[in-house]
C-alpha cells in the first residue's frame, strides 16, 4: 500500500451580493470572489483512501488544475526545513490567475505546507539520504456543464518520502530536437504549470522514447528555431564563462529551480544570459543540462538535431557539477544559507 497525506482546503464562490455586503466580503475574505468552505488535514493515509476524493466528484466537475512541487530536507541536527517555499506559493497565485482560479494566500500556502510537514516528519529521510517530496494541487471540483470556471475549487497537499535522484551515480540524459510538434504557442498558458503543459508533450516524448532517447526538446512555433524547454525542465546552455537559458516570454515554464541556478551561477562568477537560444547554439557547447525539482540538476550527454547527434560526455560538466554542488548543499543544509531561501520548521 502507498503512503500519502492530504490537507484540503474548499473554496466556494460566493453567491452575488449588494455593493455594501461585497465590500465587507472582500476584506474578510483574501480569496476574491471565493470563501473557505472547509478545510481538513489527514494525516499517513493510504491511495485508497486518498483516491476516494477524486471518486466522489462529479460527473459534471470542472478538472482544471494547477500542481506544484518543492522538498522538505532533514539536517544533520535533526530540524527540519523547506526550500523556497513562497516561491511556489507566487507561482501558483500566477497561474491560478490565468486560468480563471481562486488561489491560497502565499501565507495560507505556505501554512499548509508546514502544518503538512510537520504531521509527516518522521518520513522525512535522514541526511542525505533523500527527502520529502510535496505535492501542493489546486483544482476545480465544483460542477459546472458548460464551459466555465467551476464554482468550488480544491487546495490540496500531499506528500512522499523519495531518494536522492542519483543513486547509482550520475545518468547524463539523451535529448531529441523536435520541430514539428510544440508544447505551447505565444498568448497561451505555456508559462503555467498546468495539466494541458504535460498532455501537449505526450505524443512526442512516447516517440522519441520509442527510439531510444530520454526525453524531447522542443523549439518555438513560430520561428522554429529557438530553444524553449523539455518536456519536463528548463535548459542550459554553456560556452566558456557564459551560461545562456531560453527567456520567460509566456511559453516557458519559470521553474525555481531555474531561477535558482541562474542566482547561484551568477554569485559564482558566471555571466549568466537569459534570451533566445538558437538551436544552432547547441554545437559548439561546452556544457547543456536541464534543471528542475526532482533531479536539481541534469547533465545532457547528447542532443540529436535533424538526425546529427552532438555529444558533450558521460556525466557533469565542470560548470554543472559546481551548480549542483553548490545548490544541493544549500539545500540539505551543509552550508550557509547566505541567500536566505530555507524556512526552518519548529
Amino acid at each position: 500500500m502507498g503512503f500519502c497525506s492530504l490537507f484540503v482546503l474548499q473554496l466556494q464562490k460566493q453567491p452575488p451580493l449588494t455593493s455594501h455586503g461585497a465590500a465587507a466580503a472582500a476584506a474578510a475574505s483574501p480569496i476574491g470572489g471565493y470563501t473557505a468552505s472547509s478545510d481538513t488535514f489527514v494525516s499517513e493515509t493510504s491511495e485508497l483512501w486518498a483516491g476516494s476524493i477524486f471518486k466522489t466528484l462529479h460527473p459534471n466537475v470542472t478538472l482544471f488544475n494547477i500542481k506544484f512541487c518543492l522538498k522538505a530536507y532533514r539536517k544533520e541536527d535533526g530540524t527540519i526545513h523547506l526550500f523556497r517555499p513562497e516561491e511556489n506559493a507566487l507561482r501558483m497565485r500566477l497561474g491560478a490567475e490565468r486560468m480563471c482560479m481562486p488561489s491560497p494566500t502565499v501565507e495560507q500556502f505556505v501554512e499548509a505546507v508546514k502544518a503538512t510537514v510537520l504531521a509527516n516528519k518522521r518520513w522525512v529521510p535522514p541526511p542525505g539520504k533523500g527527502s520529502l517530496f510535496i505535492r501542493p494541487l489546486l483544482m476545480g471540483s465544483g460542477a459546472v456543464l458548460g464551459l466555465a470556471p467551476a464554482p468550488e475549487y480544491t487546495f490540496l497537499i500531499y506528500v512522499s518520502p523519495v531518494g536522492n535522484y542519483f543513486q547509482e551515480g550520475v545518468a547524463p540524459i539523451n535529448l531529441i530536437v523536435e520541430h514539428e510538434l510544440h508544447r505551447a504557442t505565444p498568448g497561451g498558458t505555456g508559462g503555467v504549470k498546468t495539466i494541458g503543459n504535460y498532455a501537449a508533450v505526450l505524443k512526442a516524448q512516447s516517440a522519441a522514447k520509442a527510439k531510444g532517447y530520454s526525453d524531447v526538446l522542443y523549439l518555438d512555433c513560430v520561428h522554429k528555431k529557438y530553444l524553449e524547454e523539455v518536456s519536463l525542465c528548463n535548459i542550459f546552455v554553456v560556452k566558456d564563462n557564459v551560461i545562456s537559458t531560453p527567456a520567460i516570454k509566456g511559453t516557458i515554464l519559470p521553474g525555481v529551480t531555474r531561477k535558482s541556478i541562474i542566482d547561484v551561477a551568477r554569485s559564482e562568477g558566471f555571466q549568466v544570459e537569459e534570451r533566445q537560444v538558437a538551436v544552432e547554439d547547441l554545437l559548439d557547447a561546452d556544457e547543456v543540462f536541464c534543471t528542475g525539482t526532482a533531479v536539481v540538476v541534469s547533465p545532457v550527454g547528447s542532443i540529436t538535431y535533424l538526425g546529427k547527434r552532438i555529444c558533450y560526455g558521460d556525466g557533469f560538466g565542470v560548470v554543472s557539477e559546481k551548480l549542483y554542488s553548490v545548490l544541493t548543499r544549500l539545500q540539505m543544509g551543509l552550508s550557509e544559507d547566505k541567500m536566505d531561501w530555507t524556512v526552518e520548521l519548529r
